[in-house]
């Protein structure tokens, strides 16, 4: 499970990640990030949301599981360090799609990691 630290939780940070215009989109996964950071030492850490809109599925179920996949790959790269530039953001959004639905973790993984490599 990822940290409190580490989620995004107020709806006023979502709707500053969206302004910020900065998005990338791959394999049914789009990406948000906003603003950048400024070069403090000892600063805050990079937030992330996850969501799956109604749209995308009716069940909650199958959006919830998109929603877990999409966390566990972005926690297990923050484990092993592997975020590269994203780390330069305030926060992160990442946003799933129909076409995302049907895919394994081992895919949905390679899209994260493809997505913060395009920061």
């Amino acid at each position: 499970m990822l940290k409190k630290q580490y989620r995004l939780t107020r709806k006023s940070a979502f709707t500053a990640t969206y302004k910020a215009n900065n998005s990338h989109h791959t394999g049914g996964i789009t990406l948000f990030a906003g603003l950048k950071k400024s070069p403090l030492p000892g600063g805050q850490n990079t937030r992330a949301g996850f969501v799956v809109s109604k749209k995308t599925h009716k069940r909650a179920v199958r959006r919830n599981r998109l929603k877990r996949l999409m966390r566990e790959a972005y926690r297990l790269l923050l484990k092993s360090g592997d975020l590269g530039n994203s780390q330069n953001y305030m926060s992160l959004i990442f946003i799933g799609s129909e076409k995302a639905l049907d895919k394994d973790f081992n895919r949905v993984q390679n899209i994260i990691k493809k997505l913060i490599e395009r920061l």
